[in-house]
């Protein structure tokens, strides 16, 4: 099956959220993207509902920075004086205050590969793996399809072709760098075939600058979110959109 995609993602800021730091109104970067980060860059390039993205590995090719900035968060659920009548409070978005600490000039390899959804026996026709391969390859090239953002919206990437492993890395021959818990992805009731959804966690080893993350299904630390009932996207395959191969 040709199913494998190699690219290339850049920015100039990036924010892999660590959940522990929201709970403050602050957010905190990990030092390096998470599986569904990297997942939902490999879906802007090019996604259809008849597979899912599984991402294998992920080079860090320049040195780890970090950069604080004064942000102003839009909050929902906070209780303030009124402007009209002091005495009174009333319950309206505010705009507070926060400093969010972002990864600097951050640049990546990525090595993905797409697998037929099991859950979507209805996209069975369109599982041809030679037409989607030849359809993400384009789209690497053009740079994808939708907008590219590493982990948050307000960090914009680009993503460009490249072989992985090409070139100088900041961490080459630097040895074994272990993490401790960090957020891996979400179970999705589309791609679990259950009526719920899971966080899942994991304990990351980056070696000379590779991290090759495990599957989802190999992640034993999970956590149930809530329940949530599919409603997947139908498609009849990339002929509606003139994209045949």
């Amino acid at each position: 099956m040709r199913n494998r995609v190699e690219f290339k993602v850049r920015g100039w800021f990036a924010l892999f959220t660590d959940p522990l730091t929201k709970i403050g109104g602050e957010k905190c970067s990990y030092h390096i993207p998470t599986y569904e980060a990297l997942k939902g860059i490999a879906k802007s390039v090019y996604w259809k509902p008849t597979f899912i993205w599984v991402i294998d590995r992920v080079r860090i090719m320049r040195r780890i920075r970090t950069q604080a900035k004064n942000m102003k968060p839009l909050n929902f659920s906070g209780v303030y004086p009124s402007k009209k009548d002091p005495s009174k409070k009333k319950e309206e978005p505010f705009y507070s205050l926060a400093i969010y600490n972002y990864l600097a000039d951050v640049e990546y390899q990525v090595e993905a590969h797409f697998e037929w959804n099991p859950y979507r026996e209805d996209m069975a026709g369109d599982r041809d793996d030679r037409k989607h391969w030849h359809v993400a390859q384009r789209m690497v090239e053009k740079g994808g399809r939708q907008d590219i953002f590493l982990g948050t919206r307000e960090c914009q990437g680009y993503v460009e072709p490249c072989i992985f492993g090409e070139g100088e890395g900041e961490y080459d021959g630097c040895g074994e760098l272990a993490y401790g818990l960090m957020f891996h992805g979400f179970d999705y009731p589309d791609e679990t075939g259950k009526n719920e959804l899971q966080s899942r966690f994991w304990k990351p080893v980056m070696v000379d600058g590779i991290v090759t993350f495990f599957r989802p299904e190999e992640c034993t630390i999970r956590k149930f979110v809530r329940e949530m009932i599919p409603k997947p996207p139908r498609s009849v395959g990339l002929g509606e959109e003139g994209l045949e191969a």
